[in-house]
């Protein structure tokens, strides 16, 4: 292989890793096989084995919701699923007027869903457990607009 066409290679691999939408703490939506299945999180590892992540199923989105909201501890579950089971993998993003899970969540709960205990970003912040209702409330404002 010619040099210019090595470093051109090297190139474009290392601009797919800069802009790799499926890194760690990205948030997807993974549909799965045998049984299927789907499931909402946050990206903890993407490798040629399998799919680490911090969620919940999609099925019981608007229950885990409800729960946060109402103020009960929730821990979200951190799964393995290996890459035989996984069909697909789409970022949770908003399409035309529909928001996305992650901004519904966030408009339900006043919590990012980055926030959530198991996240890279709340594990660098300390958290473990379950949600601090402390955060949550600070996070979202009052009903009478203070």
């Amino acid at each position: 292989m010619p040099k210019n066409a090595e470093r051109m290679a090297e190139g474009s691999t290392s601009q797919a890793r800069v802009r790799d939408p499926f890194s760690p703490g990205a948030m997807v939506i993974v549909t799965l096989c045998n049984p299927r299945d789907k499931f909402w999180g946050m990206i903890l590892a993407l490798a040629p084995e399998g799919l680490s992540m911090s969620g919940a199923e999609l099925a019981s989105f608007e229950d885990l919701v409800l729960m946060v909201k109402d103020g009960e501890s929730f821990s979200p579950a951190v799964v393995f699923f290996p890459m035989h089971r996984i069909e697909r993998i789409e970022l949770d993003l908003p399409d035309g007027n529909l928001p996305s899970l992650s901004q519904r969540f966030l408009a339900k709960t006043g919590i990012e869903p980055t926030a959530l205990p198991g996240s890279p970003a709340a594990r660098e912040n300390g958290a473990e457990g379950s949600i601090n209702l402390e955060t949550r409330s600070a996070a979202r404002p009052s009903e009478d607009g203070e």
